[in-house]
């Protein structure tokens, strides 16, 4: 998987780090975590990243489209690796668990707008409330 990883920074022009793969990793592992989820998980291999360099991986990887930054209404930031195929999510209100939910029609934009104003619409983002079965 490592090599896979260094792929994926390459072919955005970035370098390979350990950091930048170890984010990578843990984000691939453990989709929809928060950055502190993701700081404990990168040091449990590498103790000596600071959390000063693990905001910055996230903030270039997703600036480079290998990462989604997503944030609930409510809710801390989360990050995912799944990118470019807009997807949704489905947010249970009581313990806070995010699972994936498939393009609610189709291919992107998934939604029409009643009125679009001129705008070329690309994405839509779709949260859907709940309660998980866990919580239920």
């Amino acid at each position: 998987m490592t090599s896979d990883l260094a792929a994926r920074l390459r072919a955005v022009s970035l370098r390979v780090t350990r950091p930048r793969l170890a984010v990578l990793a843990a984000l691939h592992d453990h989709p929809h975590v928060d950055t502190d989820t993701v700081i404990s998980l990168v040091r449990a291999d590498q103790p000596m990243v600071s959390h000063q360099a693990i905001y910055d991986v996230l903030r270039a990887l997703t600036d480079a489209g290998l990462v989604r930054r997503i944030q609930p209404a409510g809710a801390t930031a989360r990050y995912e690796t799944r990118v470019g195929d807009n997807h949704h999510h489905l947010v249970c209100r009581s313990c806070g668990a995010i699972v994936d939910v498939e393009c609610v029609t189709g291919r992107a934009p998934c939604l029409t707008a009643s009125d679009d104003h001129g705008f070329a619409v690309d994405e839509a983002e779709v949260v859907f409330w709940g309660t998980c079965p866990d919580c239920s």
